[in-house]
């Protein structure tokens, strides 16, 4: 089965999100999931990024990879997105409330101690709760997105691909504008919504995955991973 645009974008960022959350047991559960999901994408460089990611997850030891993971997400390398983008203690929380009110909106409740915007937090509401509402939030976080993505390409680790994967679901940024209206704590301005970033090609059918179990980031009403 060959998933539509918007279907496609979901699953990315779905898979982006099991992938970058702790390799604990749960974590090994769902990964061949995911492996198996990707197979109904289009064979595009997020798809293999992701998948890539997936097969070094399986062959690299469980605890090589939970060390690495603690390494690379750090205090420096954070993945609370406006950690990366600048303005001071309560400017941020400021934003993360309005982020939290744009979750209780859609009736989308955050599981564990994740700050809202967690990118694997704000991954799992644009790919399940609401997509539209989703994709603003994660254009509004690039500039946060955007660091944190240049600094594991520095580091060279795996999860470098990951963020490369998230960034190509996005739209391209209209203007500088655009991009750094988190670095002000400003929400004005467009954020390019509506431009598509997974282009659909051809490939032949793939055996259709289970459905992913629960995600524990989140839950909402609208509890479908690839809708």
């Amino acid at each position: 089965m060959l998933l539509d645009e918007a279907a496609a974008e979901a699953v990315l960022r779905r898979a982006a999100s099991v992938l970058l959350a702790p390799p604990d047991g749960r974590f090994y559960e769902r990964l061949p999931l995911v492996r198996r999901a990707l197979l109904d994408l289009p064979a595009i460089a997020a798809r293999r990024a992701l998948a890539a990611f997936c097969d070094h997850a399986a062959a690299e030891p469980e605890s090589a990879l939970r060390a690495h993971h603690a390494r690379t997400f750090g205090p420096r390398r954070s993945l609370h997105l406006l950690d990366h983008s600048g303005g001071d203690a309560r400017r941020r929380r400021r934003i993360r409330a309005r982020i939290a009110d744009v979750y209780a909106g859609r009736g989308w409740r955050i599981g564990g101690a994740e700050p809202p915007d967690h990118l694997a937090v704000v991954l799992e509401f644009a790919a399940r709760a609401d997509a539209q509402r989703g994709e603003r939030l994660l254009a509004r976080l690039r500039p946060g997105l955007e660091r944190l993505r240049a600094a594991l390409a520095q580091r060279g680790t795996p999860y470098a691909g990951v963020l490369e994967a998230v960034r190509a679901t996005l739209p391209a940024p209209e203007r500088p504008a655009a991009r750094l209206v988190l670095a002000d704590g400003r929400w004005g301005g467009r954020a390019g919504a509506g431009i598509p970033a997974v282009p659909m090609q051809a490939r032949g059918p793939e055996p259709s995955p289970p459905a992913p179990e629960p995600s524990p980031h989140g839950t909402a009403a609208a509890d479908s991973a690839r809708r």
